[in-house]
């Protein structure tokens, strides 16, 4: 099994689109209400118009090899972030951000890490 969609509810379909295309998401499908995008590496991510949007417990984790680089474009650019790229415990740097409707955002870098962290639990 591969993940490969994610869907997150929004407000403002145009509004959402245009802060998803400004993190250099790909925009390939787009209607009233919903539009669909392509990530590097092939998975997808779309937004769907939501009359309430209830942002919670939910994060979406987009990695970038060059994460720092990004993250000072994406702020020149406009895109405000809660916290800048920083080491954390578990091996990752993170940046964290929300979208116009407050869904939770990290983009991070895990390199090696994201699936063969030092304490993996081994195989069988």
């Amino acid at each position: 099994m591969n993940l490969n969609q994610i869907t997150v509810e929004v407000a403002d379909i145009p509004r959402a689109r245009g802060f998803y295309q400004r993190l250099g998401l790909e925009l390939i499908v787009s209607s009233d209400h919903y539009a669909r995008f392509l990530c590097p590496g092939g998975a997808t991510f779309s937004i769907h118009l939501a009359e309430a949007p209830a942002p919670g417990g939910t994060m979406v984790y987009f990695e970038c090899d060059d994460l720092d680089a990004r993250v000072a474009a994406l702020k020149a650019a406009g895109i405000v972030f809660d916290s800048d790229p920083e080491d954390q415990r578990w091996l990752w740097r993170e940046a964290r951000l929300r979208d116009p409707d407050g869904n939770r955002m990290c983009l991070y870098f895990a390199g090696e890490n994201r699936v063969n962290p030092p304490w993996r639990v081994p195989a069988g």
